[in-house]
Protein backbone atom coordinates (compact mmCIF):
# COMPACT_ATOMS: atom_id res chain seq x y z
CA UNK A 1 0.00 0.00 0.00
CA UNK A 2 1.30 3.30 -0.64
CA UNK A 3 0.80 6.56 1.22
CA UNK A 4 -2.75 7.57 -0.93
CA UNK A 5 -4.43 4.64 -0.29
CA UNK A 6 -3.52 5.21 3.07
CA UNK A 7 -5.06 8.49 3.06
CA UNK A 8 -7.59 6.96 1.56
CA UNK A 9 -8.62 4.72 4.04
CA UNK A 10 -8.09 7.65 7.16
CA UNK A 11 -10.59 9.66 4.79
CA UNK A 12 -13.04 6.74 4.86
CA UNK A 13 -13.01 6.12 8.22
CA UNK A 14 -13.73 9.87 9.09
CA UNK A 15 -16.84 10.31 6.77
CA UNK A 16 -18.37 7.16 8.67
CA UNK A 17 -17.45 8.27 11.99
CA UNK A 18 -18.98 12.09 10.95
CA UNK A 19 -22.00 10.14 9.42
CA UNK A 20 -22.37 7.93 12.40
CA UNK A 21 -22.13 10.75 15.13
CA UNK A 22 -23.97 13.87 13.19
CA UNK A 23 -27.19 14.14 12.15
CA UNK A 24 -25.86 15.22 8.66
CA UNK A 25 -29.26 15.63 6.34
CA UNK A 26 -30.48 18.49 7.52
CA UNK A 27 -31.72 20.78 4.58
CA UNK A 28 -30.30 24.49 4.63
CA UNK A 29 -33.74 25.83 2.79
CA UNK A 30 -35.83 24.37 5.22
CA UNK A 31 -34.28 26.97 7.70
CA UNK A 32 -34.77 29.96 4.60
CA UNK A 33 -38.49 28.72 4.30
CA UNK A 34 -38.68 28.86 8.28
CA UNK A 35 -37.13 32.67 7.78
CA UNK A 36 -39.71 33.49 5.64
CA UNK A 37 -42.60 32.13 7.04
CA UNK A 38 -41.44 34.07 10.08
CA UNK A 39 -41.33 37.11 7.97
CA UNK A 40 -44.36 36.58 6.58
CA UNK A 41 -46.37 35.56 9.90
CA UNK A 42 -44.59 39.10 11.27
CA UNK A 43 -45.70 41.28 8.43
CA UNK A 44 -49.58 39.76 8.90
CA UNK A 45 -49.05 40.84 12.85
CA UNK A 46 -47.65 44.09 12.67
CA UNK A 47 -50.66 44.80 9.85
CA UNK A 48 -53.31 43.77 12.24
CA UNK A 49 -51.57 45.89 15.07
CA UNK A 50 -51.56 48.65 12.49
CA UNK A 51 -55.05 48.62 12.07
CA UNK A 52 -55.98 48.82 15.71
CA UNK A 53 -54.11 51.79 16.68
CA UNK A 54 -53.12 50.60 20.07
CA UNK A 55 -50.03 49.82 21.41
CA UNK A 56 -51.20 47.11 24.21
CA UNK A 57 -52.89 43.86 23.52
CA UNK A 58 -54.65 42.29 26.04
CA UNK A 59 -54.79 37.85 26.44
CA UNK A 60 -58.51 37.84 25.58
CA UNK A 61 -58.60 39.95 23.13
CA UNK A 62 -59.29 38.62 19.06
CA UNK A 63 -55.80 40.08 18.19
CA UNK A 64 -53.98 38.36 21.00
CA UNK A 65 -56.22 34.78 19.35
CA UNK A 66 -54.59 35.72 15.83
CA UNK A 67 -51.59 36.76 17.25
CA UNK A 68 -51.42 32.55 18.51
CA UNK A 69 -52.68 31.46 15.40
CA UNK A 70 -50.45 33.27 13.33
CA UNK A 71 -47.50 31.78 15.53
CA UNK A 72 -48.94 28.04 15.35
CA UNK A 73 -49.47 28.21 11.39
CA UNK A 74 -45.74 30.05 11.34
CA UNK A 75 -44.69 27.14 13.83
CA UNK A 76 -46.54 24.25 11.40
CA UNK A 77 -45.10 25.40 8.39
CA UNK A 78 -41.59 25.79 9.39
CA UNK A 79 -41.58 21.99 11.21
CA UNK A 80 -43.75 20.46 8.26
CA UNK A 81 -41.60 22.01 5.49
CA UNK A 82 -38.32 20.66 7.81
CA UNK A 83 -39.44 17.58 8.22
CA UNK A 84 -40.32 17.36 4.48
CA UNK A 85 -36.89 18.62 2.68
CA UNK A 86 -35.10 16.78 5.39
CA UNK A 87 -36.55 13.54 4.44
CA UNK A 88 -36.12 14.35 0.63
CA UNK A 89 -32.57 15.02 1.17
CA UNK A 90 -31.63 11.79 3.24
CA UNK A 91 -33.62 9.53 0.80
CA UNK A 92 -31.38 11.39 -2.00
CA UNK A 93 -27.93 10.91 0.00
CA UNK A 94 -29.64 6.90 0.81
CA UNK A 95 -29.58 8.50 4.73
CA UNK A 96 -31.88 7.00 7.50
CA UNK A 97 -33.81 9.52 8.69
CA UNK A 98 -35.10 8.02 11.65
CA UNK A 99 -32.51 6.55 14.11
CA UNK A 100 -30.90 6.23 17.25
CA UNK A 101 -29.03 9.75 16.35
CA UNK A 102 -32.02 11.37 15.46
CA UNK A 103 -33.99 11.10 18.61
CA UNK A 104 -31.11 12.20 20.52
CA UNK A 105 -30.57 15.03 18.43
CA UNK A 106 -34.93 15.56 18.82
CA UNK A 107 -34.57 15.17 22.42
CA UNK A 108 -31.80 17.41 22.68
CA UNK A 109 -33.68 19.82 21.32
CA UNK A 110 -37.52 19.68 22.35
CA UNK A 111 -36.52 19.76 26.36
CA UNK A 112 -35.11 22.71 26.38
CA UNK A 113 -37.81 24.36 24.06
CA UNK A 114 -40.86 23.14 25.66
CA UNK A 115 -39.55 24.16 29.10
CA UNK A 116 -39.05 27.65 27.78
CA UNK A 117 -42.31 27.36 25.96
CA UNK A 118 -44.05 26.10 29.45
CA UNK A 119 -42.07 29.05 31.65
CA UNK A 120 -43.34 31.76 28.78
CA UNK A 121 -46.94 30.45 28.81
CA UNK A 122 -46.55 31.27 32.93
CA UNK A 123 -45.08 34.62 32.33
CA UNK A 124 -47.86 35.44 30.23
CA UNK A 125 -50.39 33.89 32.50
CA UNK A 126 -48.56 36.29 35.10
CA UNK A 127 -49.66 39.40 32.84
CA UNK A 128 -45.91 39.90 32.49
CA UNK A 129 -46.31 40.11 28.74
CA UNK A 130 -43.29 42.31 28.01
CA UNK A 131 -40.62 39.62 27.85
CA UNK A 132 -42.24 36.86 26.05
CA UNK A 133 -40.10 38.25 22.70
CA UNK A 134 -37.09 37.48 25.02
CA UNK A 135 -37.72 34.30 26.64
CA UNK A 136 -38.98 32.87 22.67
CA UNK A 137 -35.38 34.12 21.59
CA UNK A 138 -33.47 32.22 24.74
CA UNK A 139 -34.89 29.06 24.82
CA UNK A 140 -35.08 28.55 21.17
CA UNK A 141 -31.30 29.23 21.42
CA UNK A 142 -30.35 27.39 23.99
CA UNK A 143 -32.38 24.41 22.35
CA UNK A 144 -30.75 24.90 19.10
CA UNK A 145 -26.92 24.99 21.03
CA UNK A 146 -27.51 21.99 22.77
CA UNK A 147 -28.80 20.13 19.94
CA UNK A 148 -26.22 20.98 17.70
CA UNK A 149 -23.52 18.62 19.11
CA UNK A 150 -25.71 15.96 16.76
CA UNK A 151 -25.61 18.71 13.07
CA UNK A 152 -23.94 20.41 11.27
CA UNK A 153 -21.52 23.85 12.75
CA UNK A 154 -24.13 26.20 11.65
CA UNK A 155 -26.70 25.24 14.27
CA UNK A 156 -24.22 26.15 16.65
CA UNK A 157 -23.74 29.72 15.38
CA UNK A 158 -27.66 30.55 15.35
CA UNK A 159 -28.26 29.23 18.79
CA UNK A 160 -25.66 31.65 20.11
CA UNK A 161 -27.02 34.55 17.83
CA UNK A 162 -30.51 33.40 18.75
CA UNK A 163 -29.17 33.96 22.85
CA UNK A 164 -27.17 36.83 21.96
CA UNK A 165 -30.78 38.41 20.41
CA UNK A 166 -32.47 36.88 23.43
CA UNK A 167 -30.48 38.78 26.08
CA UNK A 168 -30.68 42.25 24.28
CA UNK A 169 -34.23 42.09 23.43
CA UNK A 170 -34.70 41.67 27.76
CA UNK A 171 -32.84 44.84 27.80
CA UNK A 172 -34.67 46.52 25.56
CA UNK A 173 -38.19 45.19 25.55
CA UNK A 174 -40.63 47.96 24.16
CA UNK A 175 -38.34 46.22 20.66
CA UNK A 176 -39.48 42.72 21.36
CA UNK A 177 -41.34 42.15 18.14
CA UNK A 178 -37.96 43.73 15.77
CA UNK A 179 -35.88 41.18 17.83
CA UNK A 180 -37.72 38.47 17.16
CA UNK A 181 -37.91 39.51 13.29
CA UNK A 182 -34.52 39.38 13.35
CA UNK A 183 -34.04 36.22 15.17
CA UNK A 184 -36.39 34.00 13.59
CA UNK A 185 -37.10 36.17 10.66
CA UNK A 186 -33.74 37.30 8.88
CA UNK A 187 -30.84 35.06 10.85
CA UNK A 188 -32.64 31.64 9.75
CA UNK A 189 -32.39 33.24 6.06
CA UNK A 190 -28.64 34.29 6.74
Amino acid sequence: MNSKDYLKDLSEIKTLMSKSSRFISLSGLSGILAGIYALIGAAAAYWLFSLKGDEYVVIDSNIFRFVILDLLIVGVLSIGTGIFLTTKKAKKNDEKIWDALTKRLLFSFIVPLIAGGIYTLIILSQQKYGQTGALMLLFYGLALLNASKYTLGDIKYLGYTQIVLGLICALYPAYGFWFWVLGFGFMHII
